[in-house]
């Protein structure tokens, strides 16, 4: 096949995806991506199908040139996860959020059948009790730029065709045919992309490095090993728009001169899994990719390999031991994987936010498109925003955004336990997971982008952002990461190995009422000692969520250690339960629940609770119905 021929390939068949479209009169796309799916949306796409066939509506799951009337697709992630399974009917532009399967054939028969909108399944504000029509009038999407997403939660992402309708495989095509390596490495350094995994290395300048080295063998690899808890940005990606991910991918192996690569997905993301491969072999088919590519002498042949679960195989010397089939464990730098990386040859590594970013780079051009965000921070940030906020989900910002806008705006403002809005009680909000730290108050304002971030001893990172209330005990939210980093240590080096083991004991310490005045200046020594002396960037990283709990919330471990007292009230050890003498009815329910028999007193007589004796378990607590007792959580 020629170059001229393969252009017009991807004409054809953009035409063709165009043309079969053209009889369709409305399409309800329902979300597919994994958190979806996992609240039943593949039955109401089931659903969807067996109504509009009782109603007597034309319906479609895969056009065809005689496809009219609905078409009933999927897509990934739309972003809105708290409120799935979601469902968008176009081009009327109506969002319905947690549909059920018993919720469709209301959908079909106002809808689909009489155009009218079902409001009970839209949207509702809390801030003004308005119903949402659409994704435009929902505060959570309206103050988004979803760039990289824009795509995930419209199109099927098992359609090759649809991708190419849009102009996919294009700017894969122009890196191809009309321009150098050296011109693709150059546009890309002028973009000012910077690594979306963490460390945020300039892209261009790590493609530049591995473009000058000698040798005909060189690899790409897409590291999709995202095991921040919480983290789901890089799944979404892979789920709902694969092919951007394999066109990044061919962009760089034209920068480079490779003609080999990999796409390394942890073992638990199997839709991701799954829709990559179909990705693959449909790219393979359409001769985007494999044998000579567009036509060209050009070779990329693509693989998945499935990684095993292990945390520090996001660490990209431990992904490629993991590749080579050895064990994942780091190995020191230099030389770097430009230099000699998978097999020994020059191997480049970006994650799949910055490789899905690169075909929108050469389509919009680099100027364009280092016009959002920040200086320094070009373009946009996916975050999965998780915790103590009215919307949860999967978002996208320019960087430069504030938190304030993220956590009052989008995120649609801080929650108190039971849900109800407490802006008030906004406390911290934990930024790029166990390799990140604390931002409080004091840095609502605050740009998010590498530099800023950086100046205050955070990170990016992979794009995890945690938002905390006031009843959160920052002690515990340090043991928990910590924990996390130490259960996921590969165990090479001793400071890691060990250093991080001693900081969960010191941290138990704290939390359970055996810490003297010499613990505190311990930890943080430990933890120093840990963040120079590790192998790895992730065992670097890994006191990073201590060191900013304590250097921001100081009088927090004071209190524990000093006084034996969680401010909190969320640390079982140092709860404290005492009876109010004048709430007390001497009902004895109390007693009588008390698993240990730590409470007297006699009927309708205030009762007392031997300190002495109670574990704590918090059964007297629950039981009082006059909220007699006092202490704990």
């Amino acid at each position: 096949m020629s170059a001229k021929d393969n252009k017009s390939d991807l004409a054809a068949r953009a035409a063709s995806y165009k043309a079969r479209s053209a009889g369709i009169k409305r399409r309800v796309v329902i979300c597919a991506g994994t958190g979806c799916v996992a609240n039943g949306s593949l039955k109401v796409s089931a659903e969807f199908e067996k109504e509009c066939a009782a109603a007597g509506l034309d319906v479609t799951v895969e056009l065809k040139p005689e496809s009219k009337g609905v078409f009933v697709s999927h897509s990934g992630c739309q972003g809105f996860c708290q409120m799935g399974p979601l469902v968008t009917v176009l081009p009327d532009d109506i969002m319905y959020t947690k549909v059920k399967p018993e919720d469709v054939a209301e959908i079909v028969k106002e809808t689909l059948a009489a155009n009218r909108v079902v409001e009970r399944l839209l949207y509702v504000n809390p801030a003004d009790g308005k119903h949402c029509r659409g994704a435009g009038d929902i505060p959570f999407y309206k103050k988004q730029h979803r760039f990289v997403l824009k795509e995930c939660g419209l199109i099927d992402p098992e359609n090759i065709d649809e991708y190419i309708s849009r102009g996919g495989y294009e700017a894969a095509r122009k890196a191809f045919l009309e321009m150098t390596p050296a011109g693709i490495c150059a546009d890309i350094l002028k973009s000012g992309l910077r690594g979306r995994g963490g460390g945020g290395f300039p892209s261009g300048r790590k493609w530049e490095l591995t473009r000058v080295q000698p040798g005909p063998k060189k690899y790409v690899i897409c590291n999709g090993d995202e095991g921040d808890p919480g983290a789901f940005m890089d799944r979404s990606v892979m789920e709902g728009n694969p092919h951007s991910v394999i066109e990044g991918m061919l962009i760089t192996a034209r920068a480079i001169g490779a003609d080999e690569g990999y796409v390394y997905v942890r073992t638990e993301y199997p839709l991701a899994v799954k829709r990559m491969r179909i990705a693959i072999a449909d790219a393979e088919k359409a001769g985007v990719l494999g044998k000579g590519v567009f036509g060209t002498g050009h070779d990329f042949t693509l693989h998945v390999m499935e990684g095993a679960g292990a945390f520090v195989c996001g660490e990209e010397t431990a992904l490629m031991a993991s590749i080579e089939g050895r064990r994942g464990m780091p190995n020191p730098k230099p030389p770097f994987p430009a230099q000699s990386g998978l097999w020994g040859k020059p191997t480049v590594i970006n994650n799949v936010e910055t490789l899905a970013t690169v075909p929108l780079i050469l389509a919009m051009g680099a100027e364009a498109y280092a016009k959002t965000g920040s200086k320094g921070s070009t373009g946009t940030k996916n975050f999965a925003l998780t915790g103590h906020v009215a919307n949860t989900g999967l978002i996208e910002v320019p960087f430069g955004t504030t938190l304030r806008e993220i956590v009052f705006d989008i995120a649609g403002g801080v929650t108190a336990d039971g849900g109800k809005i407490w802006n008030e009680g906004f406390k911290a909000v934990q930024i790029g997971g166990p390799s990140g730290g604390c931002l409080t108050a004091e840095h609502l304002d605050l740009p998010m982008d590498f530099d800023s971030l950086k100046s205050i001893g955070a990170m990016v990172g992979s794009g995890g952002l945690v938002v905390m209330n006031k009843n959160t005990c920052m002690v515990g939210i340090a043991r928990y990461f910590m924990q996390f980093t130490q259960n996921e240590s590969c165990g090479k080096c001793v400071l890691c190995r060990e250093g991080t083991r001693q900081m969960l004991a010191l941290l138990d310490d704290i939390m359970e009422g055996r810490a003297t005045k010499d613990t505190i200046p311990l930890l943080k020594k430990l933890a120093l000692a840990v963040q120079k002396g590790s192998l790895c960037g992730l065992g670097k990283t890994a006191p990073n969520p201590v060191l900013s709990t304590l250097r921001y919330f100081p009088e927090e471990y004071a209190a524990h250690v000093e006084h034996k007292h969680c401010p909190a009230g969320r640390c079982k050890a140092l709860a404290k339960y005492e009876i109010v003498p004048e709430l007390c009815k001497g009902c004895t329910l109390c007693s009588r629940k008390c698993p240990v028999g730590a409470i007297s007193g006699e009927p309708r007589k205030a009762h007392k609770i031997d300190g002495a004796k109670c574990i704590k378990c918090g059964a007297c607590a629950e039981a009082c119905k006059f909220k007699a007792i006092k202490g704990g959580k």
